[in-house]
């Protein structure tokens, strides 16, 4: 199979703007270097493109987009490509951040240059052949995306249970009284400073393990050896909510929630509130910081140290939040246990598509795609 370079099939730009050319309900996505894109009133793109984040995190993505679009200056958009675009598309999202990780410059940040794009190369079949292997793992693709979408969907059902229930904390329609996250803990603790080894005794929860909704990922978990006096206290238990206190600014308050039996140690970004729970109902205080209101109330609480959006635990505990009767949270935490349990199945179905999509991106650059569905 014919292989050839990049830059025999394709034509690459960045964007000409920074950050702040996004408006908030723009007509055209604009891409920057994260991953969801932003919006803006201009376009300098109009075609079948895939987008590769220049520098940050997260360098070795790869996102695909098809219309007008907007491009962010170190966002780099490969055009005019001369082969069929979701077939290099998929083949990027499979090799493309093996090859930029032993190639990436810089410490802090890490960035791409234009010639590590232009020098890759990739195996080049036929046409008709990159459209069928395409075709194959768009369907498995839409699968898994599918998932996703449903999950997302019981995610937003939580939120909209709360609102139901409690209404919005800002105009605080039902009348509710106001206290503090202090008044309703037990006891407000950081993590360890000590680092992970990678061979401890103990699952090691650092702030990436919680998502922006508010969900925990252990999807990769260390571990970590501490002392019978630091297990007590650095470790958390079920009911025990996690509030990830430095990070970017977007990203600084993530809250998550301990729903299982486990036990495990957490870092030093992220602090333990313990609830006092004849006060108040640890989904309650998870689901209010989770809040559109809580998520814009952190945002203009952060303080940069150096460079780093931070909020301490005593900034924390001094946070307003309504205190709604504990029956009414408590009902509010039963509804989201049986909403998480249909989200649970979703996530055992969303694993499976999504080792389905893996098998088949393993398979479609190997020939073996091409021989299992006779393509």
């Amino acid at each position: 199979m014919e292989s050839v370079k990049l830059k025999d099939i394709l034509n690459v730009k960045t964007g000409k703007h920074d950050a702040n050319h996004a408006v908030d309900k723009g007509t055209y996505h604009f891409f920057t270097c994260a991953i969801e894109p932003l919006r803006s009133n201009t376009f300098s793109f109009d075609d079948e493109v895939i987008i590769l984040p220049g520098n940050g995190a997260n360098v070795g993505e790869v996102l695909y987009h098809k219309g007008k679009l907007e491009a962010y200056q170190r966002t780099y958009i490969l055009h005019e490509i001369k082969a069929d675009v979701k077939y290099l598309f998929y083949y990027l999202k499979k090799y493309w951040i093996r090859q930029i990780s032993r190639k990436q410059v810089g410490s802090a940040t890490n960035y791409i240059k234009l010639d590590d794009i232009l020098s890759f190369e990739i195996p080049l079949p036929d046409l008709a052949t990159q459209q069928k292997i395409a075709a194959v793992l768009d369907k498995a693709d839409e699968l898994r995306q599918y998932n996703k979408q449903l999950i997302e969907k019981y995610d937003a059902l939580t939120q909209s249970l709360f609102l139901d229930m409690f209404g919005d904390p800002v105009r605080n329609e039902k009348g509710f009284p106001k206290t503090t996250v202090r008044n309703l803990c037990e006891e407000v603790k950081y993590g360890t400073s000590a680092k992970s080894d990678g061979s401890g005794k103990w699952p090691y929860l650092r702030m990436n393990n919680i998502t922006y909704s508010g969900y925990m990922d252990f999807s990769d978990v260390k571990s970590i050896n501490v002392s019978e006096k630091d297990f007590v206290k650095y470790s958390v238990k079920k009911g025990d909510v996690l509030f990830n206190r430095t990070n970017s600014k977007e990203l600084v308050g993530k809250t998550g929630i301990i729903t299982n039996d486990d036990t495990y140690i957490i870092a030093g970004y992220l602090i333990r509130v313990r609830v006092n729970q004849v006060l108040a109902n640890p989904y309650f205080l998870w689901a209010h910081l989770n809040s559109k209101w809580a998520k814009l109330t952190l945002s203009n609480m952060c303080k940069n140290i150096v460079g780093m959006a931070n909020i301490n635990a005593q900034e924390l505990q001094d946070i307003l939040i309504l205190q709604p009767p504990v029956t009414l949270q408590n009902q509010f935490a039963e509804r989201v246990q049986l909403i998480e349990q249909q989200k649970e199945l979703a996530q055992q179905t969303l694993q499976k598509s999504e080792e389905l999509f893996n098998s088949l991106l393993q398979k479609a650059f190997k020939g073996e795609l091409v021989a299992e569905y006779e393509l």
